[in-house]
């Protein structure tokens, strides 16, 4: 099944703990703290890989997560951080963040892009030691990794698009001038994936052509199975229109052309404006007058016509030899720029999300599972820790709320299993 888009979740590796030790050595008084600190988290790492066509694996695996970083121990020793999690994807698939739509990423050689940053690991307490704290009884928590809902999205990386109604010959083209093997038969639809051919000019030189099935009227506007498809056209530099010259179909080969380019026209403006050649199929089924006909009003409207056989290679050879000189004309294929974040993302402070209850004169601090690690590596029975502790309320805001719910000195504040009086 070909599949070119797919939902999932991602989150990078939570960052390591730092410990909370003190250096114990017979013959050395106050060693002082060594609490080491934690290892970084794991990144999410997304690679291309050629041998991969479509992001059907997606579908069955939709939420990853990077290891998270060891914690700090003794001794001052650096918890090991966590491998990343490298996630493999075709080329030319773009990473956009499912929210906003924002571009994160075009996977479209074979540089690794990191798409999800995992946590840094915490401080032990060694770094928490003062002339006036010298026996700092706390460390920091390790950062929790970034955590995000991406779309994949493949886009084909094609020199040439082959367009055109089922049953005008894509398949057969595309099969003859390269060493691509598609389905052909004789009615609609046969093509039901896009397919990529090679069409080598010599050492050294060729290109890639992508047939792109399932062009009908409306394709544009999300009609039959071009509108899955016409992002595939996107990237293409130069595209190639096959029209059914004899009407073997029963329709109008220039009403076919003017058709499909409205559908490129409604899909993509900047799509319609590609450099664009026709090529005119099965010659042999239509009289030379037709023939004629068909070509004077293409070239009169400045477009290069071809007429060919593709079933017996009939003038192939000059339409790929066109091709190729006016690929060298042509800018490369689109490489999509990544789009930075929006500047607000920033410089607004991370939200750090909780509510207050009162019952009973009691002020319930909850919902609010970020503070649990922090409360993990906090000894109530040191003033210090305390201190610290205190800090974070403060900056948090939480003390803030406290006062908006009109607590005062010597009330009940109770966060999780940890209860103390409100001294303001």
């Amino acid at each position: 099944m070909f599949v070119d888009i797919a939902k999932i979740h991602l989150k990078a590796g939570k960052g390591g703990d730092g410990a909370v030790s003190f250096h114990r050595e017979k013959y050395v008084a106050a060693g002082g703290p060594d609490g080491g600190d934690g290892g970084r988290g794991g990144n999410i790492v997304f690679r291309a890989d050629s041998n991969l066509s479509t992001l059907a694996d997606f579908r069955y695996k939709r939420k990853y997560s990077a290891e998270a970083g060891q914690n700090g121990g003794a001794s001052r020793c650096t918890g090991k951080s966590a491998q990343d999690l490298v996630i493999s994807v075709p080329v030319g698939t773009l990473v956009k963040d499912a929210e906003t739509g924002r571009i994160i990423a075009d996977i479209s050689d074979d540089e690794p892009v990191v798409i999800a940053k995992g946590g840094n690991g915490g401080w032990g307490n060694q770094h928490f030691a003062t002339a006036t704290r010298q026996v700092p009884r706390f460390a920091k928590s390790g950062n929790p990794g970034e955590e995000i809902d991406v779309t994949l999205e493949l886009k084909l990386l094609a020199d040439v698009g082959l367009i055109g109604f089922p049953n005008v010959g894509k398949s057969t083209l595309v099969s003859v001038v390269s060493e691509a093997k598609p389905k052909i038969a004789n009615y609609h639809f046969t093509t039901l994936t896009p397919v990529l051919g090679v069409v080598r000019m010599g050492e050294g030189s060729s290109f890639v052509m992508a047939d792109i099935p399932g062009l009908i009227e409306g394709a544009g506007e999300g009609v039959g199975l071009g509108h899955e498809f016409l992002r595939h056209v996107e990237r293409c530099r130069m595209l190639v229109h096959v029209i059914d010259i004899s009407g073997s179909e029963g329709r109008d080969p220039i009403d076919d052309f003017d058709k499909i380019n409205h559908e490129l026209k409604v899909f993509s403006p900047e799509l319609s404006e590609r450099p664009q050649i026709v090529v005119g199929n099965k010659c042999d089924l239509t009289d030379e007058e037709e023939v004629a006909r068909i070509s004077e009003y293409f070239e009169s409207k400045g477009y290069k016509f071809f007429p060919v056989m593709a079933a017996i290679a009939e003038g192939t050879d000059e339409l790929i030899n066109y091709v190729a000189a006016e690929l060298q004309k042509l800018p490369p294929i689109k490489i999509y720029e990544a789009e930075p974040k929006p500047l607000e993302d920033f410089t607004a402070p991370k939200k750090r999300d909780f509510t207050i209850r009162v019952c009973d004169g009691i002020y319930f601090v909850e919902n609010c599972e970020w503070i649990l690690d922090i409360m993990n590596r906090v000894d109530p029975d040191d003033y210090e820790s305390l201190q610290y502790f205190e800090r974070v309320l403060r900056q948090s805001g939480i003390i803030d709320a406290l006062e908006d719910k009109g607590i005062a000195a010597g009330d009940t504040v109770s966060v999780y299993d940890i209860e103390f009086e409100f001294v303001p």
